[in-house]
């Protein structure tokens, strides 16, 4: 029996005791984090305000008070069962890290306590020679640092024989420089509030101490047996499929989409939910996506930072729960060719700390030109920054995803639908207009127009869409860290922020609102290039970007270019975001990952091909040969009248296949000549030619091993294919 075939015998779903009555979500949401309200009850009230005006204020506490917060952070982490801490961060390989210290103490030879001062709990040294630093750190200088961000609660991981206590932190060198992707976006979220408090000040909001990004990515993932997975050598390696020929049935009918949740995927989005209750993620919607075995989680709105340590917690338990159920998690932008790949929708929205969505139209002519003021600042961020938005999600994965049917081109454009398009269209002439049942005055009027929260319908083709008192950034990928991007947005429409209230206040005159709207107006005819509300996916749209020279990146390593550009290094340095060090390094570390993505693939798709592939076909080759060569022989001793055309069929599917394994070892032969010749190569060019050479014949090779599968006896071909794994619940 084929290996297939025995690995179809063994797929079934994993066996749960069934729960009558599953506990109400509010009982238990939460209870693994050591959040706000649970550290009020362990701590002493001077201790607790103290805390507040650190969070609130930045008035940094005493390490009297940091003692006691460790200390009723231990007994709390304890009380669950929790033997081990450990300072959780995010370094540059976009994955979190760890490094697990005991809560032991020795007080004398055989005798130990449990203890943890304030002094462990603010302070880290986990050793950073081995964590890409860009040339920052050299690889003999070890020493690195995490300090505790007490913005986001601490939280408990479960395993089936332990407990550890996970303090989220920031992660520098020993010269203070960021190595990872938190501290920079507290960095923007402080930049963003000050500018943000800038521009409120003007429209009398003189209550209004902090202003901070909110944040809802949607998470879009694979499930797949495990089985599969475990044949797979370019899925367990790479993340995706290196070969593999499409499914006669994929997406085509769309039937996947919304659909009924069969029981083993719905078993697994209980458990997952579950557990991300437990740590306080607030994981709101579930469903099928287009392409089979596609699902998606959403989560509700919270703090950009939170929102960030959120997200990455969810995908470290969207794998680990799926093995529980023999299924794998695929994070990959584009495991599987022919179908869509997956993205994770940033949903991005600015609050004050009085509880108000700046991007809400609101209900009054005031709230009408405070929400234009910050429109029109968004759209001057894109419009100006439109190369950081495209950098900052440039990866290997996303090359294969962007300006397919499924995801937003590598242009970068803003879609903000009917309703607000007319009303800028409006302000920009200067002339009355009839806009969903308001008038739109002159500019020299003295009221604005009322519209809802929801003006526009959502445009799933748009990179940069106003959805809704929010915008979606739809470009990121679905393996990213999110911090990156959102810490770009930030950054940029801080920048805007501060312009558009300098233009205010340096505009001649005393009426705030002409003053204001005048400032609207020719922002948006500086703008109105990246405004597009068609289809991004048509060609039309090509060539119209290209007409109003909008950049069209399609290579991770030119999108990475941005990075280093004077203009964005001084920006960035303005708002004490980045240093240009910083900024240097991030640009080397991810050119650097993107040629190792790269090489891995490359191994990976060599062995699988020298390996299995090219022998599947020699057997095959053998087995057309031996009966070609047997029916011939008939032939001559015993003549069966054959027609010709039979034999001639013969022949042909037997060249095809002599021919078809030809062209699969002469593009290997090629392709590991392109990765000599690129051992000598710096990493920018090599980058440049493993994206304009070697993709191209990978995928040159693909086409060729995906025409052997089709034809070659599934009895010999042992990697499972894309029908199997699909479409097998």
């Amino acid at each position: 029996m084929e290996i297939r075939k025995e690995v179809l015998l063994k797929i079934k779903g994993t066996k749960f005791d069934k729960i009558e009555k599953p506990q109400k979500v509010s009982s238990y949401f939460g209870e693994n984090t050591f959040h706000i309200e649970t550290m009020r009850k362990h701590i002493s009230k001077d201790t607790f305000v103290a805390f507040k005006a650190w969070l609130e204020e930045g008035k940094t506490i005493k390490l009297e008070q940091a003692n006691e917060i460790a200390d009723a952070m231990k007994e709390w982490a304890m009380n669950k069962g929790a033997t081990y801490y450990t300072h959780w961060f995010q370094p540059m390989t976009g994955l979190t890290a760890e490094k697990h210290d005991s809560f032991i103490s020795i007080v004398r030879p055989g005798k130990v306590i449990e203890k943890f001062s304030g002094n462990k709990l603010i302070q880290g040294e986990p050793d950073a020679s081995s964590f890409p630093s860009g040339g920052i750190r050299a690889t003999f200088e070890a020493r690195g640092y995490t300090a505790w961000d007490p913005s986001s609660p601490a939280f408990i991981i479960e395993s089936s024989l332990g407990k550890t206590l996970c303090i989220p932190t920031i992660f520098i060198s020993y010269n203070g420089e960021a190595l990872d992707k938190k501290l920079p976006l507290l960095r923007s979220d402080e930049a963003l509030s000050r500018a943000a408090v800038n521009l409120l000040r003007l429209f009398g909001h003189k209550d209004v101490k902090k202003v901070f990004s909110t944040c809802g990515p949607e998470q879009e993932y694979f499930l797949i047996d495990r089985n599969y997975y475990n044949l797979r050598q370019d899925l367990l390696l790479t993340g995706r499929t290196l070969v593999g020929a499409p499914s006669p049935k994929g997406q085509q009918l769309e039937d996947q989409y919304f659909g009924s949740i069969k029981e083993r995927v719905l078993n697994f989005m209980f458990e997952l939910a579950q557990e991300a209750y437990k740590l306080g993620i607030p994981v709101m919607t579930r469903h099928n996506e287009v392409a089979p075995h596609q699902y998606e989680f959403a989560p509700v709105f919270e703090e950009s930072n939170i929102a960030a340590d959120h997200n990455q917690l969810l995908m470290e338990l969207m794998k680990k729960i799926a093995l529980r159920h023999n299924l794998v998690c695929l994070l990959h932008e584009k495991p599987f060719d022919g179908i869509n790949g997956s993205g994770k929708h940033l949903n991005w929205s600015l609050a004050d700390n009085k509880g108000n969505n700046l991007l809400n139209p609101g209900d009054t002519p005031e709230d009408n030109l405070q929400f234009l003021a910050i429109l029109v600042a968004v759209l001057r961020a894109v419009y100006l920054h439109a190369d950081l938005l495209r950098a900052s999600i440039a990866l290997a994965g996303n090359e294969h995803r962007l300006g397919a049917n499924e995801a937003p081109p590598a242009i970068i454009s803003v879609f903000l639908g009917e309703q607000l398009t007319a009303i800028l269209d409006t302000i920009t002439k200067g002339v009355k207009s009839q806009v969903s049942r308001c008038d739109i005055m002159d500019l020299g009027i003295e009221r604005l127009p009322k519209f809802n929260k929801d003006t526009t319908d959502r445009n799933r083709t748009s990179p940069f869409a106003f959805t809704g008192a929010k915008f979606e950034f739809r470009a990121v990928g679905s393996s990213q860290n999110i911090s990156t991007p959102i810490t770009v947005i930030n950054t940029i429409i801080a920048e805007s922020l501060d312009y558009v209230a300098d233009a205010i206040k340096k505009e001649e005159g005393r009426d705030f609102k002409a003053k204001t709207m005048k400032v609207v107006a020719w922002v948006i005819k500086e703008t109105q290039d990246i405004r597009f509300e068609g289809n991004n996916y048509s060609e039309e749209w090509l060539k119209e970007a290209k007409k109003r020279g909008l950049p069209n990146i399609d290579s991770t390593i030119k999108a990475l270019e941005a990075l280093i550009k004077e203009g964005n290094i001084s920006l960035f340095e303005k708002y004490k975001v980045f240093s240009k060090e910083e900024l240097v390094a991030r640009y080397h570390i991810w050119v650097h990952m993107y040629n190792l993505t790269l090489e891995i693939e490359v191994n990976t798709l060599n062995e699988m091909v020298n390996a299995s592939i090219i022998p599947a076909g020699y057997e095959y080759e053998k087995l057309l040969s031996s009966n070609l060569k047997k029916i011939v022989d008939l032939e001559k001793e015993s003549y069966l009248g054959l027609d010709k055309a039979v034999l001639g069929d013969q022949k042909e599917h037997l060249k095809e296949i002599v021919n078809k394994i030809y062209y699969v070892r002469r593009n290997v032969k090629e392709m590991d000549k392109l990765m000599q010749d690129a051992l000598g190569m710096n990493a920018e060019k090599k980058a440049l030619t493993y994206f304009n050479k070697l993709r191209p014949l990978m995928e040159h090779i693909r086409r060729h091993v995906d025409d052997l599968e089709r034809v070659v006896s599934d009895k010999l071909w042992e990697l499972p294919k894309y029908r199997e794994m699909l479409f097998i619940k």
